[in-house]
């Protein structure tokens, strides 16, 4: 025997980019999109706050240059450059698929 239910769902339909406010959904496809996320704990000034930031590919990258700019500027001075100073490092990046690269 089937049991059913009407129920009612949220679906997201697209996510805009909150600093340009464009569409991330291209035509017929899903939502690509980059998020910055924070969690302040204990002990912040900003203790228990939440945020989330949606970003366009376009907002996204032009976020982390800003970043690895103001990273670049305030250890120009260090002796002995970190790992994340190497002409190869992309600043923050975890992950990368390589399938689809030559």
């Amino acid at each position: 025997m089937k049991v059913t239910e009407e129920t009612m769902v949220t679906v997201t339909i697209d996510v805009l980019c909150d600093v340009c406010s464009s569409s991330t959904t291209p035509p017929g496809g899903s939502a690509q999109y980059g998020m910055l996320t924070a969690h302040w704990g204990y002990g912040s000034k900003h203790d228990g706050e939440r945020y989330e930031v949606h970003l366009c590919e376009q907002c996204f990258f032009s976020t982390l240059s800003t970043l690895r700019r103001q990273r670049m500027v305030e250890h120009m001075s260090d002796e002995k450059p970190g790992k994340a100073d190497r002409p190869d490092a992309v600043f923050g990046r975890i992950e990368q698929d390589n399938y689809f690269k030559d």
